[in-house]
């Protein structure tokens, strides 16, 4: 889902995070081995002209003129595809054979699945001379520690939103998971399964990566014994509940909740002091691929400052590249959390891929939103 807005497009944070162990088993079956590899032998002195790239990303992602400027400037015809959420495209991309995808747009613990089924490629750096204005905190996150195969394309956290005209800040998780009087009935939350599970996690202590089946349990039964009151599970429209005022006080997506901001400046956003995520998202090369130089230099371009800076201005989500943010720093202004550093978002937890425990979340987010 997207906001009618069209002149601020972004893709729906409730589908594209969602757990990417919910494909794991389509990645073991794609392909055999993991990733470490060497990289594809490449040609600096390849003709980019005769080369064609396919890439797939969330719609209202990217600009509209974004296949126009690549040729323009790197010389290769581009073709955009979209996919609505990561578990779309993870399944084209692990259902065997060349699935004419040459970079893909994915979150961070997907692109280490896809990694560990030995489906992408390992980045060239020499190939990639912008990924010098990526801050050094975004050049070692826990899911690509060096961005070995991945690079970084926007990143952020996760909060509560809330009506500051209507009640005072919250400090704490618990504002979701015991609100107050005035909050009953007023408050939302994601229904999305690691973004369900963050409040309890962080309240009781515990990492938004736990597998431990004891942890997890405890986790149900704090996220059961909220729900009554609770307004709804929300991943699309919280912000406009906001807005209206018919809640007061939800958890959000940092970036989603400048949407709220930009329609009303006493919507504010603020991280928990337990703490919260780092999550991101990443552009990949297949190894199918049979452009690697071409896909290369795309990925050079997104990271060219003025390039990058687009999302941010546009989307109004962070973007891991320190030369594009300067760029905009003016937006902070008006959107305070835009003006987040990379130490106070390091202070997050990386997102990674959950491995065999992904049913285990599953199964807990069925249990509590059927309950």
């Amino acid at each position: 889902m997207t906001r009618t807005d069209s002149s601020r497009p972004h893709r729906a944070r409730t589908t594209r995070l969602a757990l990417a162990t919910a494909v794991t088993a389509g990645v073991v079956l794609a392909a055999c081995g993991g990733g470490g590899t060497a990289g594809a032998d490449l040609d600096p002195n390849a003709d980019l002209s005769q080369q064609t790239l396919t890439i797939s990303n969330w719609a209202g992602y990217y600009p509209e003129d974004l296949a126009e400027k690549v040729q323009a400037a790197i010389g290769t015809p581009l073709t955009i595809t979209n996919h609505a959420t990561n578990e779309e495209i993870m399944a084209k991309l692990t259902a065997g054979g060349d699935s004419g995808i040459d970079v893909a747009f994915v979150s961070g613990q997907f692109a280490q699945a896809l990694n560990e089924a030995g489906l992408v490629e390992v980045i060239n750096p020499d190939f990639v001379p912008n990924l010098a204005n990526l801050y050094p905190e975004a050049q070692n996150l826990s899911y690509d520690p060096g961005n070995t195969f991945s690079v970084p394309y926007a990143w952020g956290t996760t909060g509560l939103c809330y009506r500051s005209d209507l009640i005072d800040e919250p400090t704490s998780w618990r504002a979701i998971l015991e609100p107050a009087a005035e909050s009953k009935g007023k408050v939302t939350a994601l229904a999305t399964e690691r973004w369900l599970m963050l409040p309890a996690q962080k309240a009781l202590g515990f990492s938004a990566n736990t597998t431990d089946e004891g942890e997890m349990e405890q986790v149900k039964q704090a996220l059961i014994a909220a729900k009554p009151n609770l307004l709804a599970y929300d991943d699309t429209t919280f912000y406009s509940r906001l807005v209206s005022g018919e809640a007061n006080l939800v958890v959000a997506w940092d970036g989603w909740c400048n949407y709220g901001t930009a329609e009303n400046p006493d919507i504010k956003f603020t991280v928990p002091t337990e703490g919260s995520d780092l999550w991101a998202d990443t552009m990949v090369i297949l190894k199918s691929s049979k452009n690697k130089e071409a896909a290369h230099a795309f990925i050079n371009y997104i990271l060219d400052p003025a390039n990058h800076a687009w999302v941010a201005e546009n989307i109004l989500y962070k973007v891991p590249n320190a030369a594009a943010m300067e760029q905009v720093a003016a937006l902070a202004e008006t959107f305070p959390n835009m003006g987040l550093t990379p130490a106070q978002l390091l202070q997050g937890e990386s997102l990674i891929d959950l491995g065999e425990a992904g049913p285990l979340y599953t199964r807990i987010a069925t249990e509590v939103t059927s309950s």
